[in-house]
């Protein structure tokens, strides 16, 4: 396989302390996401709050600050985009979210498509697909998606215990969340909006820095055998991290290069999963080398080694 970086020898460890910082930063970060998700201060998707989502084309151009003006008089929080993945001329997608408890989702999609027909009335909309959710619905789906997110770290915790043992699996674990918390909070500043597709992305993200993790603690195994003396430990760590430096590098390129066709090229739909992803993946590279091997080292610092 190309090698885009040579044989290194980095003294990843040595500046672990720096890297702490960071990733305390973007803990917290995705604490606190996490924390205003919960209290409704993110940009929920109509999945978690309950809505209507249209999919149409109009007969004539039409500028998306015109239907988007027209629009949110009557529905606040309502979103405009243009649609590129159904090959058809001004094409949209329109979603607005619940407007309040005591309403049906199918009479506000019944006023929505009112509303365009009245105030284009000269210009047809051609209805192609129509998507209801109401809120007891996106409350189900908001606890399943929470349900999801912990069962997943469980799952990890299991597989690399019974893969290596245990510290190898708190490791992975402690890693795998400081990267979806990352990931989350700063598509939370950014304002992406949290739908499922959001969900999907950060649990792909979980399983690509799962599986980028164990390959480095599949190296580190290796040469604990031949570093087997506790103060070589870190120097066995370090040597595993620039043994596979090239090939974490490698496959997170690669990656990217598919996440940046899907975002400019994917569709309005697909734009908000692409991009967690990017994030997810940049910061997951990062884990891999600076959060999740210098974890094992500090375990070791603690605990005699059973590779004594």
């Amino acid at each position: 396989m190309l090698r885009i970086v040579p044989d290194t020898n980095i003294n990843f460890i040595g500046m672990r302390y720096y890297a702490y910082v960071l990733s305390g930063l973007m803990v917290v970060l995705g604490l606190v996401a996490s924390t205003m998700t919960g209290l409704g201060g993110a940009n929920m998707g109509i999945e978690f709050t309950g809505g209507v989502m249209l999919k149409g084309h109009f007969a004539s151009p039409l500028a998306i600050d015109d239907l988007r003006s027209a629009i949110i008089g009557t529905f606040p929080d309502a979103s405009v985009a243009e649609l590129t993945d159904l090959n058809l001329p001004n094409a949209y997608i329109i979603k607005a979210k619940q407007l309040g408890s005591g309403t049906e989702g199918r009479q506000e999609a019944a006023a929505l498509k009112n509303l365009l027909a009245e105030r284009f009335a000269g210009n047809n909309f051609t209805l192609v697909s129509e998507h209801v959710i109401g809120p007891a619905v996106g409350e189900d789906l908001r606890r399943d998606a929470t349900w999801a997110v912990i069962i997943s770290a469980m799952g990890i915790l299991g597989y690399i215990w019974f893969r290596f043992d245990f510290r190898f699996g708190v490791a992975a674990t402690v890693a795998t969340m400081h990267d979806v918390l990352g990931a989350l909070g700063v598509c939370w500043l950014m304002g992406v909006e949290f739908n499922l597709l959001f969900i999907t992305a950060l649990l792909t993200m979980a399983g690509y820095s799962l599986t980028d993790k164990v390959v480095v603690f599949d190296r580190i195994r290796e040469n604990l055998q031949k570093f087997r003396s506790r103060g070589e430990f870190v120097h066995a760590v370090n040597r595993s991290i620039n043994d596979v430096l090239s090939r974490t590098l490698n496959t997170g390129m690669s990656v990217l290069i598919v996440l940046f066709i899907l975002f400019f090229f994917g569709g309005e739909v697909l734009q908000g999963f692409a991009l967690a992803m990017i994030f997810g993946i940049l910061i997951s590279t990062y884990g891999s080398i600076w959060v999740a091997s210098p974890i094992m080292v500090e375990w070791e610092a603690r605990r005699p080694s059973r590779y004594k």
